[in-house]
């Protein structure tokens, strides 16, 4: 088997092993991992446009060059990611997903601590910003081998026929992590500036600590992937290095995922970085409401993203994702005036439009999209690298581009941000279009 092999042929190996019990425990375990992990990476990304330019660079420095420094440490998280995706994705398909998930989620907590008792500039000088650029680096790492780990265990667990709908669930940890990190940062928002930078914004990073030991209590939990244990029984998890025969076996499913992936996931990260601090600059809204804004259409994504994938268990992943496609195209120029209209309640809008529709009509599917483009013995890496190195593509990139777009001398300001991202989801479709359909609506189980 080479390209786009799906997961749904090997579904009926071992039916045994998928109890309704494991595969709700491993459900529960991907969704509240991920959730934790996510409320870690972008609470990050939230401080980056809000604190961070203020606390961590010399206060004579240009503030709009503080927050373009700060939008590039966040780059390097995302830089480290596909690093990440290769380094945990190796040992994820040699040994097993749910060790490598285990210590994911200690690196992501561990860190988040380290960021909520980190001295500022005031106090170390270039310290800060340096210490802050590992710490960085070393979330993203985590964050790149959790992703496709927490994918894969659930939809790995999941009967025939629901890859879709059980990847998706660990897929919502994002926005569901996003809900949690805007509401707690924007509950601290509230505070007077003097109180918020000095102490208010460090609590929600020290209250990662709490989510933390909750998400290793079900992670220990939950039992190995079947179709991991499966192929271990059966000799086929191989030695040597899976990310050489990803390139070798799956190139053009490696480049298809990642450029599926990269569009979505320029409009997940532009509304959770960058939205919310353009916002509160126009005046219309209050910082605190535009990160209550954001938190709103994160919780109505939570459930967008699993029906956008139950779609494409019924009708393809393909046909759900171009589907996706078109209505990205047709409503991102609007999503834009809507951002600019200086009405409260428009601005409110346009976060509902660019979550749980935009993005998630491409997103939705996209666990199940890559899962079932590789084998399982190369599964972890493969999902891992083509994720994560759309996500650096996407993602990565989309605080700086869209500061530099918006700001160009030709006058269109937003506008700009809106073609980028037709021409991103051009792409995408593309990739869609050219991939096989890897769902089978009849399989074995």
């Amino acid at each position: 088997m080479t390209e786009d092999t799906t997961i749904t042929q090997r579904a009926g190996a071992a039916p045994t092993s998928r109890t309704r019990a494991g595969t709700r425990r491993a459900l529960v375990s991907s969704f509240l991992g991920s959730t934790v992990e996510y409320y870690d990476f972008l609470l990050y990304g939230a401080a980056a446009g809000l604190v961070f330019p203020q606390l961590f660079f010399p206060k004579t420095m240009d503030p709009a060059l503080g927050a373009a420094l700060s939008f590039v440490i966040l780059l390097t998280g995302y830089v480290a990611r596909p690093i990440g995706g290769i380094l945990f994705g190796h040992f994820g398909d040699r040994f097993g997903r749910k060790s490598m998930l285990f210590i994911t989620l200690m690196m992501m907590g561990a860190v988040s601590v380290c960021i909520g008792i980190m001295p500022t500039f005031d106090a170390v000088g270039l310290a800060a910003p340096l210490t802050l650029v590992v710490l960085r680096v070393v979330q993203g790492l985590a964050v790149g081998g959790e992703w496709a780990g927490a994918t894969l265990m659930a939809a790995e667990h999941a009967k025939a026929g629901n890859q879709g709908f059980a990847a998706s669930i660990a897929v919502t940890g994002g926005p569901a992590g996003s809900v949690l990190a805007t509401l707690v940062l924007g509950l601290f928002a509230g505070l007077p500036d003097g109180q918020f930078l000095s102490w208010g914004w460090r609590v929600p990073f020290l209250l990662s600590a709490v989510l933390v030991i909750i998400g290793l209590y079900l992670r220990y939990r939950v039992t190995e992937s079947p179709d991991f244990t499966r192929a271990q029984d059966a000799g086929e998890v191989r030695t040597g290095v899976p990310l050489l025969r990803v390139l070798k076996r799956y190139p053009l499913s490696a480049l298809f995922g990642i450029l599926a992936a990269a569009a979505p996931l320029f409009m997940q990260a532009l509304l959770a970085i960058w939205a919310v601090p353009y916002v509160a600059a126009q005046g219309v809204v209050p910082r605190q409401d535009a990160l209550y804004m954001l938190t709103f259409s994160s919780f109505v994504h939570i459930f967008a993203i699993p029906f956008f994938a139950w779609l494409s268990d019924r009708y393809g992943r393909r046909p759900v994702m171009l589907a996706g496609a078109v209505i990205s195209i047709a409503l991102v120029l609007p999503m834009f005036a809507l951002l600019n209209s200086g009405s409260y309640w428009l601005v409110a809008l346009a976060f509902v439009l660019g979550n749980p529709i935009i993005q998630a009509s491409m997103y939705g599917p996209i666990g199940a999209f890559l899962a079932e483009k590789f084998e399982t013995q190369d599964r972890y890496t493969g999902v891992s690298v083509t994720f994560q190195l759309g996500s650096l593509l996407g993602a990565g990139t989309a605080p700086l581009m869209a500061t530099w777009l918006s700001s160009l001398p030709n006058g269109r300001g937003t506008d700009n941000i809106g073609w980028y991202f037709i021409g991103l989801t051009v792409l995408a479709a593309l990739a869609v279009l050219l991939s096989k359909e890897t769902m089978r609506r009849k399989t074995a189980r």
